[in-house]
């Protein structure tokens, strides 16, 4: 096995002190150009690489931002990465993205090696419904901002969208379209987002003087397109299918739609169909998909920002205020709803 190359190794074949080289390293202005010149000589000779775990141990900061999310096969999660990789690369920071797959113990896994790891904090789409991975989290106190979640019950920061709201304006949409039998693909009733958006929809309807029973739930184990062409196939066999669907994800809503497509069901003529979150697959869909969109990489910004405002304060000696941020979502029509009956 091949050892390692180490700073001493450097100063020994340049022929000068660790300190020398550790300024060429980190601090070149302070070095003499001959110097210098020979020490980069020997580091690009011996083939030299910083270790960045150890410089973090002497600084006591970490620069690796961790992100834990729900599913990073969905786009709307991936642009939340972007949005939280380009704030952390502008402050000279790294980001560790993860993907708890909507499981509680593949979230705890991850947020043990973001513990061990000692990351500067973590941005985090909780998938334990409990709360207990982040109660076990909290105590290696490491700074984290709740994503995609409102910060019921805990101190922390948090940028969400209004759910609630979000649901309201897709069943207001399709009951003003004309439809009073609306099904809801939900996914995992365990997730906040998921109740939220049904809660929403309820509230359209009972805005229309609309019971309950106008709202037929259809759930599902996952969201993504399988789960959603799962729950298209249990929509064709209700004897009283229902005249529209708004699911709780876009990737339900293709697989929705991708259901009715190969049991020649027309859309938006004999079934109306809407999404939640406005991925890009959306507008681009067979039927042009309606649905409401989430400022996904504006979430993913702000939530770093508030991450680094809050390490950065607590590195200053100053008592950082958390707050929560909550933004509004947007109803986006195209023609997968407008058909009306």
């Amino acid at each position: 096995m091949t050892q390692s190359v180490g700073i001493k190794d450097v100063a020994r074949a340049a022929g000068v002190s660790v300190g020398t080289v550790s300024n060429v390293i980190n601090r070149p202005d302070a070095v003499a150009t001959e110097t210098r010149a020979r020490v980069q000589s020997a580091i690009d000779r011996l083939g030299y690489v910083r270790s960045e775990s150890a410089r973090q141990l002497r600084a006591g900061r970490s620069r690796i931002m961790g992100l834990l999310v729900l599913d990073m096969g969905n786009p709307f999660f991936v642009d939340v990465a972007r949005g939280a990789e380009r704030t952390a690369r502008d402050a000279g920071l790294g980001v560790m993205v993860c993907n708890s797959a909507q499981s509680a113990s593949e979230e705890a896994d991850y947020l043990s090696l973001f513990a061990e790891q000692r990351v500067r904090g973590v941005l985090l789409t909780p998938a334990d419904a409990t709360g207990r991975n982040i109660e076990t989290f909290r105590r290696h106190h490491i700074p984290f901002v709740l994503v995609d979640r409102v910060a019921e019950g805990t101190t922390e920061c948090s940028v969400s969208v209004d759910d609630v709201a979000g649901g309201a304006l897709a069943v207001r949409h399709l009951v003003d379209a004309g439809h009073r039998s609306i099904a809801y693909v939900s996914g995992p009733p365990g997730l906040n987002q998921v109740r939220d958006r049904r809660t929403g929809a309820l509230n359209a309807l009972e805005e229309a003087g609309l019971g309950p029973e106008h709202l037929r739930e259809l759930p599902t184990e996952r969201l993504d397109v399988a789960a959603g062409r799962d729950a298209g196939a249990r929509l064709l066999g209700l004897a009283d299918r229902p005249t529209a669907v708004f699911c709780a994800n876009d990737l339900l809503a293709l697989g929705v739609l991708q259901a009715m497509y190969a049991a020649g069901i027309k859309v938006p003529d004999d079934l109306a169909i809407v999404g939640y979150d406005d991925i890009e697959f959306a507008a681009a869909a067979a039927v042009p998909l309606t649905s409401v969109r989430q400022p996904a990489v504006t979430m993913g910004t702000l939530a770093a920002e508030m991450l680094l405002e809050e390490t950065e304060e607590e590195a200053g000696g100053k008592k950082h205020e958390h707050r929560r941020v909550v933004l509004q979502p947007e109803l986006v029509v195209r023609r997968s709803s407008l058909a009306a009956r």
